[in-house]
């Protein structure tokens, strides 16, 4: 077995990007959502190209079975950045071996290289491992999650 490889992804790499993707899918049981109407390769391309979209992906035996989407937020109050968690899930047989914390260790690195003061990412109450993740790695704050329809 090959040791875990953790990173980021490019406009080239649209294979380890759609592998990610069936990963969420199986995590959170939602298949509609992340492989239900496949991306274009150029719409992946374009994505993963942004300088402000951050894909990291973990990768043992040339297969992806960890991944993480993050987006920086350029602040308006302050000359500072924020890196958004937006998702993050690992391969249910690969779980419990550090994954997980090795994107977010490396996720770390590339927020500190790019001026970012802090990482913050939302987890559902019922979520345990996600919150025993997060609560060793930062602290916790109790917020509310309003999403707001753009058509009424």
């Amino acid at each position: 077995m090959q040791s875990m490889n953790i990173r980021r992804l490019g406009p080239n790499d649209e294979i380890a990007f759609r592998e990610m993707n069936v990963v969420f899918a199986r995590a959170f049981g939602d298949p509609a959502t992340y492989t239900g109407e496949p991306l274009t390769s150029a719409y992946i391309s374009n994505l993963l190209s942004m300088d402000h979209v951050i894909v990291l992906v973990c990768i043992q035996d040339n297969h992806v079975i960890g991944g993480l989407v993050a987006y920086e937020l350029q602040k308006f109050e302050r000359q500072r950045r924020e890196i958004y968690i937006y998702d993050l899930a690992v391969d249910e047989k690969h779980r419990r071996r550090g994954v997980a914390t090795s994107l977010i260790e490396q996720l770390r690195r590339i927020s500190r290289d790019r001026g970012a003061w802090v990482i913050y990412v939302q987890a559902d109450y019922e979520d345990d491992p996600a919150v025993t993740l997060y609560t060793k790695m930062g602290s916790r704050e109790d917020v509310m999650h309003f999403d707001i329809r753009v058509s009424t």
